[in-house]
C-alpha cells in the first residue's frame, strides 16, 4: 500500500474514478497519470473530484493498467494513445513515422508566415512522416496546393489518414525520396528531415527508442539529408521561392553554409519555444 491507500501494483487498478488518479500518479509522471487517466476513462479532470465514487469498468481498469505499465516501461505517451496533438490538431501517430513535436510547430509557423491567405500556391513538404506539416500547413492556407513526399509506403499510409480525418482536401501524396516525386516549380519547400548524428546517445534513449531510426538519423554528422534537400532545392523552387528546413539545435552554422553553398540568398533563422535555433530558410534569387 502507499500513502493513498490504494495498491500501486499497475495490474491492480483500483475499482472507482477517484482512487485511480492517485493510483496512476504514483507510479509515472503527474502530466502522464493525469492523460492516461482522462483517455481510459472518458471522464474530464473535474469528474475526477466531484464524481470520484463513479466504478471503472472490467475494461477500463484493464487498458488503464496496461498502459501505465507501458509509460512505466518508457513507451511514449503518443504510441500508448495512438495520437497526439500538434498546431491545434489530433494525429494519428503508429511505429511507422516520428512522433509531431512542438519544437516542428516552428517550421509551420514560419512557412505560414510567407504563404498568403489569398493568393494560392505551391507548398512541397519532404519527408512527410505523419502528414502534420503538410497538412497543417494545408488547413490553414486552403488556397494552397500542398503536395507531400516520403519514402516509405506506411508513413504515406498514416499521413493520407490524418489529412482524410482531418478534412485537408488540398494536399496529395506522393511516393519518393526527397525530389523523386516533385515535378514543377514550388513557391516554398518545407522539411524536417532526418538530422540527428549516427553517434548520438540520444538515439537510445527515451521515445526516441519507439521510433523510427530512419526518420532519426541518415548517419555519420546527420546532416547528409539536409545537404541533398539544400543543394535541390533551387532547381525545384520558382523565383523567389522560399526553403524552409528544420535542423538540430546545433546545427545553424553548418545549415547556413549549404544554404549559401546553394546559392539561396536571403537567410532568416526561428527559434523554438526553448530559444534553440530550430529552423532556417533562404530563397532562390529571381
Amino acid at each position: 500500500m502507499n500513502s493513498t491507500g490504494v495498491n500501486s501494483g499497475s495490474g491492480d487498478c483500483p475499482a472507482t474514478l477517484g482512487e485511480a488518479w492517485p493510483w496512476a500518479r504514483c507510479q509515472i509522471d503527474t502530466v502522464d497519470a493525469r492523460v492516461l487517466v482522462r483517455e481510459a476513462s472518458g471522464c474530464n479532470d473535474g469528474r475526477w473530484i466531484s464524481h470520484g465514487e463513479t466504478p471503472l469498468s472490467p475494461a477500463q481498469r484493464e487498458r488503464l493498467a496496461s498502459w501505465v505499465t507501458r509509460r512505466k516501461a518508457g513507451e511514449p505517451i503518443a504510441c500508448i494513445l495512438g495520437w497526439r496533438e500538434f498546431h491545434g490538431h489530433r494525429f494519428t501517430v503508429t511505429p511507422d513515422v516520428l512522433i509531431p513535436r512542438p519544437d516542428t510547430e516552428t517550421l509551420v509557423d514560419a512557412a505560414l508566415a510567407m504563404i498568403p491567405e489569398d493568393t494560392p500556391a505551391r507548398v512541397l513538404d519532404l519527408g512527410t512522416g505523419s502528414g502534420c506539416v503538410a497538412v497543417s500547413i494545408a488547413l490553414a492556407r486552403p488556397r494552397a496546393n500542398v503536395l507531400a513526399t516520403d519514402s516509405s509506403v506506411q508513413a504515406l499510409a498514416v499521413a493520407r489518414r490524418n489529412a482524410e480525418a482531418l478534412g485537408a482536401a488540398n494536399v496529395c501524396f506522393a511516393r519518393g525520396d526527397w525530389y523523386a516525386a516533385a515535378e514543377g516549380l514550388f513557391d516554398i519547400i518545407v522539411s524536417n528531415p532526418p538530422y540527428i548524428a549516427g553517434r548520438d546517445p540520444h538515439l537510445g534513449e527515451g521515445d526516441l527508442r519507439f521510433e523510427p531510426a530512419a526518420a532519426l538519423t541518415p548517419g555519420g554528422d546527420g546532416l547528409d539529408a539536409l545537404r541533398a534537400i539544400i543543394a535541390g532545392a533551387p532547381a525545384h523552387l520558382g523565383p523567389g521561392g522560399w526553403l524552409l528546413v528544420e535542423h538540430g539545435w546545433d546545427q545553424g552554422l553548418a545549415v547556413a553554409a549549404l544554404l549559401s553553398q546553394a546559392g539561396l540568398v536571403g537567410r532568416v533563422d526561428h527559434h523554438d519555444l526553448g530559444g534553440n535555433h530550430r529552423v532556417s530558410g533562404a530563397r532562390r534569387v529571381g
